[in-house]
């Protein structure tokens, strides 16, 4: 295979198993948003009104509620349709170890350490319902793409799964907020995919919300999703305007200096001092470790004892809460007999870890420190050891990034570098500047789908041969019932630009298609028929001409311009210059 002709197909179809082997693909996908119409007409929104005039962080927030009311976050994963692990496993093995996709991807048999185990992981993201070889293509969309779901049966809004999310929030973080590329970096582990954008201490963007250092440890649900892939992954991709580093891969061209500066400031998000709140904040993120705790209270001048998981039980309901200023009133609210008179043996005492922790500021990077926190706290719980260790975990996550030590390094000598100054077309032709010498901005325009700007048999490759839904989605019908729903569709392409060409699946999921699109949807439907019939390949061509396009369905092994040949005629209005395809 082909190892530019794979990544220009796959940069057009953008799986989650295509990103992973071609590094350079998600920031392409980032400059495909940039460079695309449709987040800069946000600017436009009354919505972002005076927004230049707020600071960095508001401004963060003010895109998190737009991307909140426009997008959903989306894991049908039969949104792109069904492969198999023996045919991508053969289609990559030219530049990848199988045994190593397999360790780095959850398509391939990925669960990650023991949280992932406990959760059976495949069955959280419904991968077990696919059986034996079968997987799901598990695409990545473009802002058109993400846009068009609305078309979508079940859908009001945009979508888009975590990938789209992240690159999507790093276009607009760009476009909209006026945060610099150089301070947005993206993190792709096995299963999810954030960013990282240095302002302030550092903001992480999680599918379509923001997390802050404190929101990191305020124990809430929304923390610990955000949590998860970074407490229990490795790091597998980090991306950044100057390149990138792959945990696998021996070579890396990110830049030096700002990969270290990011996973210092990683690292230090990622850390907090531990402090009473933090503590209750532990509490409220780790509820198995509750059964270790318990809490003390005067009732009429003696000590009493509660379990501390049945006193968060009165938190429901309660506008009081366990760990702020506000544990008295809702202590008054617990039913006496909830109490125990004595110690519970066993428990750790919560009251007596707080005034421990706050009179010793204790220092989690100091094993003395650590050790007489654990001899103070022991407890014939047997998890009482376990639950100090996983407090000082929760306040230090240690991320599992790429090392810089193993690498060669190939440094771009002059890496990308679009600035605030820039608007679209000064950005576009910036990077069509730069595509013989930087594999990001080529792959961009391919990621772009611009067929006035990238060859055409990438594209007609990638349309027959990882295009399954409106193969699938159309069994049972004859090929006339076919072209007549086909046709039924508006004429109206996702992709508004001029050369810019939506692939068969998403004609097909959407319902809607420039002539041209509906024609290429008809040929990889009919192609892949012939196939599946174990017949002789059937002879298709496209005929692109000024405004239209004219699909020519020969029957098996016979040429165009036979009496057996049908032609079915479309308008289009794509511009493409004159040609002809052949599937």
């Amino acid at each position: 295979m082909n190892i530019d002709q794979e990544r220009k197909t796959s940069a057009i179809t953008l799986s989650d198993m295509e990103v992973f082997i071609f590094p350079e693909l998600i920031y392409s996908l980032v400059l495909a948003n940039i460079i695309s119409p449709c987040i800069w007409k946000w600017r436009e929104d009354p919505w972002f009104k005076g927004i230049e005039d707020m600071k960095p962080y508001r401004r963060l927030t003010r895109l998190k509620q737009y991307i909140m009311d426009h997008y959903v976050f989306n894991l049908d994963l039969d949104t792109w349709g069904l492969t198999t692990k023996t045919k991508e496993i053969a289609r990559f093995k030219s530049f990848i170890d199988s045994d190593t996709l397999k360790e780095s991807n959850a398509l391939f048999g990925y669960e990650g350490d023991k949280y992932y185990f406990d959760i059976d992981i495949r069955r959280h993201f419904g991968l077990d319902k696919y059986e034996g070889d079968v997987i799901p293509y598990w695409k990545t969309e473009t802002v058109e793409a993400m846009n068009a779901f609305r078309y979508k049966e079940n859908y009001s809004n945009g979508a888009g799964e975590c990938v789209s999310l992240a690159v999507l929030y790093a276009a607009a973080v760009f476009i909209v907020a006026r945060i610099p590329l150089e301070d947005i970096y993206l993190m792709a582990t096995p299963l999810h995919s954030q960013n990282f954008i240095d302002i302030n201490e550092g903001v992480l963007t999680n599918n379509r919300r923001l997390v802050t250092k404190k929101m990191w440890v305020n124990g809430t649900e929304l923390s610990a999703k955000s949590r998860r892939a970074l407490e229990n992954e490795r790091v597998t991709i980090v991306a950044h305007q100057t390149g990138w580093i792959h945990t696998v891969f021996k070579e890396t061209n990110i830049e030096r200096g700002h990969y270290n500066t990011f996973a210092e400031k990683l690292r230090t998000f990622l850390k907090s001092d531990l402090t009473s709140e933090l503590l209750g904040n532990f509490l409220r993120y780790s509820r198995d470790i509750r059964k270790c705790f318990q809490i003390k209270w005067p009732r009429h001048g003696t000590n009493h004892y509660i379990g501390l998981e049945r006193a968060f039980c009165y938190e429901d309901g309660a506008p009081y809460l366990l760990t702020d200023n506000t544990r008295k009133k809702l202590m008054a609210e617990i039913d006496v007999d909830e109490f125990y008179p004595f110690r519970m043996p066993g428990r750790i005492v919560l009251n007596e870890l707080e005034e421990y922790i706050t009179q010793n500021k204790i220092n989690i990077d100091n094993q003395d420190d650590v050790d007489q926190l654990k001899i103070k706290f022991a407890s014939d719980c047997l998890n009482a050891e376990a639950a100090i260790e996983s407090l000082l975990q929760f306040c230090q996550v240690k991320p599992e990034l790429p090392q810089l030590k193993d690498k060669k390094f190939v440094p771009d000598p002059n890496p990308l570098n679009i600035d605030l100054d820039m608007q679209r077309d000064d950005i576009i032709q910036y990077l069509e500047s730069r595509r013989k010498n930087n594999i990001m901005a080529d792959m961009c325009f391919h990621a772009y789908h611009d067929l006035n700007r990238i060859e055409a048999d990438p594209f007609i490759q990638a349309a027959v041969e990882r295009n399954p839904v409106s193969i699938s989605g159309t069994e049972g019908m004859s090929d006339q019932q076919v072209v007549e729903m086909v046709k039924a569709f508006p004429e109206e392409s996702i992709y508004e630009d001029k050369g810019r060409l939506a692939q068969p699946d998403e004609v097909w999921n959407f319902k809607h298609g420039d002539g041209l699109e509906k024609a290429l949807l008809l040929a990889n439907i009919f192609s892949n028929r012939s196939l599946a019939d174990k017949k002789e390949k059937r002879q298709i061509q496209i005929e692109i001409r000024y405004d239209k396009a004219v699909l020519i369905l020969g029957s098996v092994a016979v040429p165009k311009g036979t009496a057996d040949a049908e032609e079915i005629i479309f308008s289009s209005n794509k511009g493409l210059k004159e040609q002809v395809w052949s599937i």
